[in-house]
């Protein structure tokens, strides 16, 4: 991997800005050489995207697209993950979401790696489970 990919911050986490999820991969959710899966980092992502959508449709949504998806360093066992999510579109039953991920890594040297990059959709549902029209934003 040439450094062009390789995103170290050396100010550390985005400036301004909560992380929806904080957690650290355990080594269940890895190989055998500590490399976590990618399976479980989309599953992370997945519920980090889901917060805000749910905030915004006030209630049930459903992931119907994963739009991007990019593993942009590898995440080890032991790292903490921050999860970013900010809404970036608004439809009339849909919302899109863009997530990044930085990994603290407390190796000899604190250091953030922005590790995955994604971008997905939800749909508001009702009870029955079919989409339902988002609501009106609150002034």
């Amino acid at each position: 991997m040439t450094n062009t990919y390789l995103e170290i911050l050396p100010a550390g986490l985005p400036d301004g800005k909560m992380p929806q999820l904080r957690v650290m991969p355990m080594p269940a959710d890895a190989n055998m050489h500590g490399d976590v899966f990618g399976g479980w980092i989309m599953a992370q992502v997945d519920i980090a995207g889901s917060l805000p959508a749910v905030r915004r449709a006030n209630g049930r949504v459903a992931t119907i697209a994963v739009n991007s998806f990019v593993f942009k360093h590898p995440v080890f066992v032991g790292d903490l993950l921050s999860f970013y999510a900010d809404i970036v579109k608004v439809g009339n039953t849909s919302i899109t979401v863009n997530v990044e991920v930085f990994a603290e890594r407390n190796r000899l040297q604190v250091e953030v790696v922005k590790v995955t990059e994604a971008t997905l959709t939800y749909v508001a549902t009702g009870d029955d489970r079919k989409p339902r029209q988002l609501p009106p934003l609150a002034i």
